[in-house]
């Protein structure tokens, strides 16, 4: 990745890197004991027949942003997720946001977090880079969910070892396991193989921050948007596919050369910010999921607003360097 935002990052390396022991470290899920409050739920039901689900890094719990805990919150009660899978957190963000919306959430020391308006009905696993629990959604049918949010390495970045440098794929592919990528997600795919494989009972969801585009974006029909690669087969994408993870944007918009969905990023065009080469941009931020009680109805990638490029972000009505991603599954 670029020096600029080695430097944004850096201040939760470590949670990055060690998002498991970071979410080992603290207690456990906190149920909000008089439920989720009528404005934090406009117009929803007790039950989900749909089941809305994001995930938002958050730039530092908010911090590069004038009013960031304000702006999240009106990003969220605005789109009406049900559950969130949030990333930079800086040990807080979900904690204070599940507070205003009077939603369940759990939050780790560092890193990680998760808010939902349903309740938790389990402890918080890990795995490396990764957390998750169980929700459940309907409390007449007792259907549940396993929600698992992930932030995986950010150095090296693969695109920046793509465009700037003009790798081969191989070389590429080294880089992407010295990044901690492909480890952590060879990790995360063998820890939620049993929940995987029980999907079609409890469905189980993976979103996050994976650092790295999808073998799905990186088409021969695309090439011209990724400095002249045509077909990549980015292994972190290739492994949660394998492990039997659909990804939610693409089976809903299946041409990446039509709709790319980028997330990475809305206030860097440029390499650093509003200065230098351009920025390769590219869809980084996952829904991914398994099970068949869940049909993709929608799913898109979003930001609010015009956002300035750093370094004049902080009056953005935009809290974040990456875009949202929100899908819309039905649920039977």
């Amino acid at each position: 990745m670029s020096a600029k935002r080695r430097v944004f990052l850096s201040a939760t390396g470590a949670a990055v890197a060690l998002a498991a022991t970071a979410a080992v470290a603290v207690a456990g899920p906190v149920a909000n004991p008089e439920g989720p409050s009528a404005s934090a739920r406009p117009g929803k039901p007790a039950a989900a027949s749909e089941l809305r689900v994001m995930t938002l890094n958050l730039w530092h719990g908010g911090a590069k942003v004038d009013d960031g805990l304000a702006k999240q919150l009106a990003v969220i009660e605005k789109h009406r997720p049900d559950v969130v899978g949030l990333q930079e957190t800086s040990g807080h963000s979900a904690r204070e946001l599940a507070e205003e919306l009077g939603w369940d959430h759990w939050q780790s020391d560092a890193d990680l977090g998760i808010i939902s308006r349903f309740p938790f009905t389990s402890e918080v696993e890990t795995s490396r880079a990764a957390a998750g629990v169980r929700i459940r959604i309907d409390e007449t049918t007792g259907q549940e969910v396993e929600l698992w949010t992930a932030h995986l390495g950010y150095d090296p970045y693969g695109p920046y070892d793509a465009c700037f440098d003009g790798m081969a794929v191989e070389d590429i592919f080294q880089r992407e396991a010295q990044s901690g990528r492909t480890p952590q997600a060879e990790a995360i795919a063998k820890d939620l193989a049993p929940k995987i494989a029980a999907a079609d009972e409890t469905p189980v969801l993976l979103v996050g921050d994976f650092n790295t585009p999808s073998h799905l974006d990186w088409t021969e029909a695309t090439k011209d948007s990724h400095c002249g690669y045509g077909q990549v087969d980015w292994p972190v994408t290739k492994i949660f596919e394998k492990a039997g993870l659909k990804d939610s944007f693409r089976e809903a918009n299946p041409d990446p050369a039509a709709v790319p969905g980028n997330t990475w990023s809305p206030v860097y065009p440029k390499h650093e910010g509003s200065t230098g080469v351009d920025e390769p941009q590219d869809r980084i931020d996952f829904i991914d999921y398994a099970g068949d009680k869940l049909t993709v109805k929608d799913s898109v990638s979003f930001v609010e607003g015009d956002p300035k490029p750093v370094p004049d972000q902080a009056g953005n009505v935009w809290p974040t360097d990456h875009a949202a991603v929100l899908t819309t599954f039905t649920v039977g």
